[in-house]
């Protein structure tokens, strides 16, 4: 292990907007495509909304002093496109622009580096009236709001985000279905990927003649493990792995697109413009990770669409998202983004994980062992990819509350700060109170 960390490393938190912020509608915003599959009866757990979440609109200024405590230097957080187009395009809402304003104001005064994201999943709901991320526009419409967030906000904000895990948006909210907008296409699945990364150049090329600052994307990887050596399962891996995680940095670093995933969607993987291709790998300059377990992968040719099932541990400690516990997959997977994309400067832009808290924080304290020992040994693999040479700049615990878990609603926590959604007093756990004396340290003695 390194005794420290860079010097110049960032030690933050995310959060998204539609997650924490409430009151979707005030103040002129318009409704997003998370407010309608919200408010859709059947598809959130216990019926739950964002029509509240942590009322982080209101309370901003509580919780940057929050941040501020516990000793932050980044925060991670997302703008609400429809805050700031109601209508998607066109008009400014410019209340929508203020409230960004102050919150990143707010962090600098405090010493804490605002990191924004422009897209965390919650498309204007009148541009999934024309289509969504199905219609080509869609790059030309992302492009204009994230001109208008950098003229805006560029003067303040030095590190950008495209768009947050883009084979989220696909999978879950087009060929799933679990998430907004809630279709369920494998036709549909591949064209909304391919929109996702001509949107992402098209806001770099934007940003481009905006002068200074930092711009990126980030994505989510599963290292994916064969659970034999068999032929099969060695296949199945494969495709496994390149509809996840090769699926978007392929074109991103590459131009092209994995070959096995024609094998997976078969008729239904378009033909994509040689120009797309060639205009997809601008070159940015950050990428960023979230990572939160690995897939150790069996054949099951019933598995729609891939061909491959995720095989249980026995012998793993699992979250209540049910995903493994598996900390060295962080520092294989960082080393591998360096190996196989080259020398871009990475993010860890979310790690964390969901375990039982009770409603309420009894005597003013929250206790969570096993998200301190998650932590721990997390910020360890990250400390391990360092000493090795890989170029890791920065780590951000998700989330910095609990919050609107998506579709799982209220019910799985994820935060270092406890949410008591009876009254939203926030309360700082034992893993907050972890990640602060790690932070106060550098990195060292971990």
């Amino acid at each position: 292990m390194p005794d420290r960390f860079p010097q110049d490393f960032l030690w933050g938190a995310a959060t998204a907007a539609y997650q924490i912020e409430g009151s979707p509608l005030a103040d002129g915003a318009g409704p997003s495509i998370w407010h309608r599959f919200a408010h859709t009866p059947g598809r959130m757990a216990n019926g739950d909304t964002g029509d509240i979440a942590c009322d982080h609109y209101h309370r901003w200024k509580e919780d940057v002093a929050l941040m501020r405590d516990l000793g932050l230097n980044a925060y991670r957080f997302s703008i609400s496109w429809s805050r700031i187009l109601p209508e998607g395009t066109g008009s400014v809402n410019q209340k929508g622009l203020d409230f960004y304003r102050r919150l990143i104001e707010a962090l600098r005064e405090a010493g804490i580096a605002p990191s924004a994201t422009l897209y965390h999943w919650d498309l204007p709901a009148v541009l999934d009236d024309r289509g969504g991320w199905l219609n080509r526009d869609s790059a030309a419409w992302f492009g204009d709001y994230a001109e208008v967030c950098f003229k805006a906000l560029g003067d303040q904000v030095e590190m950008w985000a495209t768009l947050n895990e883009p084979w989220v948006i696909a999978e879950g909210g087009y060929l799933q279905g679990t998430l907004a907008p809630g279709h369920s296409n494998l036709f549909e699945a591949p064209r909304v990927a391919h929109h996702l990364l001509l949107a992402h150049a098209t806001a770099v090329e934007a940003f481009r003649t905006h002068g200074p600052g930092k711009i990126g994307i980030v994505v989510n990887i599963e290292p994916k493990h064969p659970a034999s050596d068999s032929p099969e399962d060695l296949a199945a891996t494969a495709r496994a792995d390149a509809a996840m995680n090769r699926h978007y940095l392929d074109p991103l670093f590459f131009g092209r697109y994995p070959e096995e995933l024609a094998e997976i969607y078969g008729q239904a993987w378009p033909h994509f413009p040689e120009a797309d291709l060639d205009r997809i790998p601008i070159p940015f300059d950050w990428l960023g990770l979230n990572y939160y377990t690995r897939a150790v992968v069996q054949t099951c040719p019933a598995a729609w669409p891939t061909g491959a099932i995720k095989v249980h541990q026995p012998r793993s400690t699992y979250t209540e998202t049910h995903w493994e516990v598996y900390p060295q997959g962080l520092t294989e997977t960082l080393h591998w983004l360096a190996g196989r994309y080259g020398p871009i400067p990475l993010y860890v832009t979310e790690n964390g994980a969901a375990f039982y808290d009770p409603p309420t924080a009894e005597g003013g304290k929250v206790d969570d062992p096993l998200r301190v020992e998650y932590l721990r040994e997390h910020l360890r693999a990250v400390g391990k990819a360092i000493d090795a040479g890989v170029d890791v700049r920065g780590y951000f615990a998700w989330s910095l509350f609990d919050n609107l878990e998506w579709s799982l609603g209220y019910a799985k926590r994820f935060g270092i700060v406890h949410v008591d959604f009876a009254t939203l007093e926030r309360t700082v756990k034992a893993s907050g109170r972890f990640y602060a004396g790690v932070v106060r340290a550098g990195g060292k003695g971990l």
